[in-house]
């Protein structure tokens, strides 16, 4: 029997994702913006304002590359937690931060504060009536093996 992780149907749930950083005088944005596409690779749309680079879209499937990250580099646990700490009580929304160097990997390195990223922090916002499914579903299978 094949394991599902879909928490209900996968497209009615309506999420609201922001992923943004600051461009530093010493970086270009067009770097910053190939940073948050590695993490971020479909359904969105790229902003630019004058400091800053945003990814934004409405469409759940964007954190597929996110979710995998964290099931191969086995921290599931870990972004569970902090999605869940970072999120106020009885809030629709929360965050993560996620390291800008690592993002130009393609790697979706967690940070518990943002002096963790020496050029900043990619800062991903999540906001949902459903935001404890999403959570379920970016972090499905934390508890299976992850513990050590």
């Amino acid at each position: 029997m094949e394991v599902q992780d879909k928490p209900q149907s996968l497209e009615k749930i309506e999420v609201d994702i922001v992923a943004e950083a600051q461009v530093k005088k010493t970086e270009s944005k067009e770097k910053v913006a190939a940073a948050l596409s590695n993490l971020l690779p479909e359904r969105g749309e790229l902003r630019f304002e004058d400091d800053r680079v945003m990814f934004v879209s409405s469409s759940i499937e964007s954190l597929r590359h996110l979710k995998d990250q964290f099931r191969d580099r086995r921290v599931r646990s870990a972004a569970r937690r902090l999605l869940l700490s970072n999120q106020e009580e009885g809030s629709l929304q929360t965050y993560l931060l996620l390291n800008k160097q690592a993002a130009t990997a393609g790697i979706g390195a967690l940070c518990d504060d943002p002096r963790e990223s020496a050029l900043g922090p990619i800062v991903l916002r999540l906001k949902s009536n459903q935001l404890q499914s999403v959570i379920d579903w970016m972090t499905h299978g934390y508890d299976n093996v992850e513990r050590s």
